[in-house]
């Protein structure tokens, strides 16, 4: 039906904008997962030609450790296998060539080639490129055995590129799949096309106030069956607009504003309105799975809301008034606030609000607070009890007042480190936004910390091995990435006793990330404390601590400073075999 001096408007049609949408997002989803299957395909294939000639490289460095003679050995070897002209060179652990049976005799340095840094850093490596002494195009494989690298190659000829090339049939499949597409998808849209311009008639004709006589006939499937009770559902609900409209307004803006689950119920609990929170809400409060928001009053933890509404909807001794109820719940670390309104026509609302995050700010500040006053209990009363023996003893000599002053100023020393690292954590909670931003080259960083610790560490006989790439830079703040690893430091000689060795190791490194390890030989700790060494003042040996010195507050600062940086951390230790911290660190915020 067509309204008179209606002007349609010149644009692209729905179903046609639907199948152009559609395809266009499928063919987009072809190519980018034929671009992953290419790559993927690709790297296998590599990694099975590297795999081969890794076993080259060992079966060549066993031949070579039961001969004498390397170069017959190595002849041997090349015509045995199926690749005659493979290349094979063996580097020391300086990088210099100890043979190389291309031709040349005299070689340059090898350790700065791609395939040879891989193998020293992650015991494999391979690469495809030119070679710097032949000129011509290799694939290489190098093996680290005993720090010697074995290498092996094959050019870059007809030979590798069988290997490396990859199965076509695959993107074959797929084009006929598109087109099979293609053609379903455009029969489906021509049919919604046809259900979607009858629909657009008949809202054009409720828009201008003409509610057509004619009944449409719409194809007999479900989008058909959908598009009749929509015509429908539209009379009916315009014969009750007058009665519900109030109602209806009041319950949508109240459901439109609310953060909470939320659900409207009639007096005989059938739901009115709800939002999808409610039901989430209900599942994690109920030990049974909650369908419907009907369900809400048979879940044993609302029963307090449930006797309450039998005890007040039709009571004929009930005041007219509106009624509230409330009942908080705490499930497997999840508090909930449920809050319930009766009203006067005995319909009642129920909101859940998750105050669990509140509840535990309370508590933490609680704790917190309790904490730092019991720490600073201790120096404060030490410090006082030393300077009222002074005070109290004006005859005392003046080796024992040296004593108790340098005791005085000991304890003075941990409050005022207690009160920094408190101000350091209060900024990261609080002001994080306030810290300067640099580049800060790692490896400088931990040099500087090593001769700042070299005389305790010299004390306990421990030693240290710092492993990072070359210009490990950091975008961050100094002062915070200073007190990640001078803490842990400072952790691992406080604590894991003497005589240990501290390995720094950045064991990889992505676009976005470095990944640091940081570990000890010494004592390690339990398991039982692993997961709680980051909170603030815990302490694994409280009374060893206290005598050892420290504030309880440096893992804290170290967690709270990798989270800064935008990174994770994470602890592992075996007692007697020391601990192990893993974190990453963004190079870029």
């Amino acid at each position: 039906m067509v309204l008179p001096n209606s002007k349609p408007k010149k644009r692209i049609s729905f179903n046609l904008r639907l199948f152009w949408s559609v395809f266009a997002i499928f063919l987009a989803f072809i190519i980018c997962f034929l671009l992953f299957q290419y790559q993927r395909e690709r790297e296998f294939a590599q990694e099975k030609l590297h795999s081969v000639l890794t076993n080259y490289n060992h079966q060549l460095y066993y031949r070579l450790t039961q001969s004498n003679d390397l170069k017959q050995t190595i002849e041997d070897f090349t015509r045995e296998i199926p690749q005659h002209d493979i290349r094979v060179t063996i580097i020391d652990p300086s990088g210099e060539v100890l043979f190389d049976n291309s031709g040349f005799t005299h070689l340059e340095n090898h350790n700065n080639r791609s395939e040879v840094r891989k193998a020293r850093n992650n015991r494999e490596g391979f690469a495809i490129r030119s070679s710097g002494t032949t000129g011509k195009r290799y694939f290489y494989s190098a093996s680290n055995i005993n720090n010697y690298i074995y290498r092996t190659a094959l050019p870059y000829d007809m030979y590798v590129k069988d290997v490396l090339t990859i199965n076509k049939d695959f993107i074959y499949f797929m084009l006929l799949m598109t087109l099979l597409f293609f053609f379903v998808l455009s029969r489906f849209t021509f049919s919604i096309g046809k259900t979607i311009s009858k629909l657009r008639d008949f809202a054009l004709n409720v828009d201008m106030n003409r509610i057509p006589v004619v009944r449409y006939t719409f194809p007999d499937d479900e989008l058909g069956d959908i598009s009749q009770n929509i015509i429908t559902l539209y009379q009916q609900q315009q014969k009750a607009k007058d009665e519900v409209s109030m109602e209806r307004e009041k319950l949508i803006k109240h459901f439109q504003y609310s953060k909470e689950g939320f659900a409207m119920f009639t007096t005989d609990g059938k739901e009115i309105l709800s939002n999808n929170l409610f039901i989430q809400y209900l599942n994690l409060i109920s030990d049974l799975r909650i369908h419907q928001t009907e369900e809400a009053m048979k879940i044993p933890e609302l029963d307090p809301i449930a006797q309450f509404l039998h005890s007040n909807i039709n009571n004929p001794n009930r005041k007219k008034q509106v009624l509230p109820e409330s009942v908080t719940i705490d499930k497997e670390g999840k508090i909930f606030l449920i809050d319930c309104i009766l009203f006067l026509d005995n319909t009642y609302e129920l909101s859940i609000n998750d105050i669990t995050r509140q509840e535990e700010e309370t508590r933490m500040k609680r704790q917190l607070t309790q904490n730092i006053a019991h720490e600073l209990k201790t120096p404060v009363s030490s410090i006082q009890g030393y300077l009222e023996t002074i005070i109290s003893n004006p005859d005392l000599s003046e080796e024992k007042k040296r004593f108790f002053i340098e005791r005085c100023y000991s304890q003075s020393s941990r409050l005022t480190d207690l009160l920094r690292d408190i101000s350091v954590l209060n900024r990261l909670d609080e002001a994080s936004d306030m810290f300067e931003l640099s580049e800060i080259n790692i490896g400088r960083l931990i040099i500087e910390i090593q001769k700042e610790c070299s005389k305790e560490m010299d004390e306990k006989k421990i030693t240290s091995e710092v492993t990072l790439p070359e210009n490990t830079v950091v975008y961050g703040n100094y002062s915070l990435l200073y007190s990640i690893f001078r803490n842990l430091f400072d952790n691992s000689i406080a604590y894991a006793g003497e005589r240990i060795h501290i390995t720094v190791n950045c064991y990889r490194e992505d676009s976005k990330f470095y990944y640091f390890s940081f570990s000890d030989d010494g004592v390690g700790i339990d398991e039982e404390h692993i997961n709680r060494i980051f909170e603030r003042f815990y302490r694994v040996d409280k009374g060893r601590s206290r005598k050892i010195g420290g504030t309880g507050l440096g893992l804290s600062i170290v967690k709270n400073g990798v989270n800064f940086h935008k990174g994770h951390i994470y602890a592992k230790s075996t007692p007697g075999k020391g601990l192990t911290f893993f974190f990453t660190l963004k190079k870029k915020r």
